[in-house]
């Protein structure tokens, strides 16, 4: 065979395998002309290779879109290397997108002599990140939109707390001293009876404003903004303690706090937590001799703290409902309280990103046990 004959049916090998690809190939002159297009040209443009080998793109495209063309080729010629661009195209259902990778031929001097592209349609794909980006800016939208009505309801609930908080103390705090003034002054006139139904309206006065109280510490558990700083649970704790003995002079309990507990956290939220876990270890180990209150770090790297009781513990089987708001494992009349301590115990542990869970047993003690960020523990202080 010639080297003519050779030529010529390399040329049409490489002509098959261009015609057999699903990218669009080109080639044009330094002058802007076709030189060449594959069958996927054709297709998408309708346009036989024929007719187009000659023309320009101003022969076959807007003006702006072939202005937009022949200045992509002459940018690849002068950078002399692959350039890769993304361009737009007419096409049957409107515009369509292409990935197109632009190279100058050389000859063996170097020097280019014509420009070829290899283009790829994206347009699918183009569409569906445009649709996903459309969804995305209205669900962003429609967030932004709730997150105002939340803020808004926030602040209404906010608003109602502080109402709360000051229109209910002034009634609850004249129902308590009228019936304190009607003990005092007027115990003669009254029988048993009498001073017995007084008495239970000043304790249940007393128990609405400490349900008051717990309903605007469990508010602020979840909203206060977080002041994040090096927790001393330690020093808090014993803190705790004091004001316990002080509260309840009557009681002998021997707490242990282990030393240097560290957490990060905010102080006054941490402290409530330490208050309210405390405060449920003393009340529910009234009926203990001796009773026992332990404060300790445990688990990997001492990074879970617990507070331990000896006290009336709980039944298992009721520990998921522990840190629901008013719910409540013994009854009011054996140990007194609101059921919201640890409903607000529950929300300040995971707003530091931690997690809170107990273990009981009735009539053998509780412990709970909650997650902070914390540095190691060691030794044990009692008092």
């Amino acid at each position: 065979m010639s080297v003519g004959a050779s030529l010529a049916v390399g040329q049409e090998q490489l002509i098959a395998l261009l015609d057999h690809t699903s990218a669009v190939i080109y080639m044009r002159g330094l002058d802007g002309r076709y030189m060449l297009v594959n069958r996927q040209y054709e297709r998408l443009f309708g346009v036989r290779r024929e007719k187009i080998v000659g023309l320009t793109d101003h022969d076959l495209f807007p003006k702006e879109v072939a202005d937009e063309f022949r200045a992509n080729d002459l940018a690849a010629i002068a950078e002399g290397r692959p350039m890769r661009l993304e361009e737009l195209a007419p096409g049957e259902d409107g515009p369509r997108t292409y990935i197109t990778v632009k190279f100058p031929l050389k000859d063996a001097e170097g020097r280019p002599y014509a420009i070829c592209g290899i283009s790829t349609d994206i347009t699918e794909r183009k569409r569906a990140e445009d649709e996903v980006r459309r969804l995305n800016e209205e669900l962003e939208e429609r967030v932004r939109h709730r997150t105002a009505e939340l803020e808004a309801s926030t602040r209404e609930l906010d608003a109602f707390a502080y109402s709360v908080s000051h229109d209910l103390r002034a009634p609850l705090r004249s129902l308590a001293g009228f019936s304190e003034v009607l003990l005092e002054d007027y115990a003669d006139v009254l029988d048993d009876t009498g001073r017995g139904y007084l008495r239970r309206i000043e304790a249940n006065a007393d128990r609405m404003a400490r349900m008051i109280d717990d309903l605007l510490d469990l508010s602020r558990a979840t909203r206060v903004e977080l002041r994040r700083g090096r927790v001393d649970i330690s020093g808090l704790a014993w803190d705790v303690v004091a004001e316990l003995r002080d509260t309840y002079p009557s009681r002998d309990v021997e707490v242990s706090v282990a030393d240097r507990l560290v957490a990060q956290g905010d102080a006054h939220l941490i402290r409530l937590v330490l208050r309210n876990l405390l405060g449920n270890a003393w009340k529910f180990t009234a009926r203990s001799t001796p009773a026992v209150i332990t404060v300790e770090a445990t688990g990997p790297d001492d990074g879970v703290f617990a507070i331990r009781d000896n006290g009336a513990g709980f039944d298992m089987r009721y520990a998921a409902k522990l840190f629901d708001p008013f719910q409540r494992l013994h009854s009011a009349s054996d140990f007194e309280g609101t059921g919201v301590g640890l409903a607000i115990v529950s929300r300040i542990v995971h707003r530091h990103g931690g997690r809170i869970w107990a273990e009981g047993e009735v009539g053998n003690g509780a412990a709970f046990f909650f997650t902070l960020t914390t540095e190691p523990a060691t030794a044990e202080v009692t008092a």
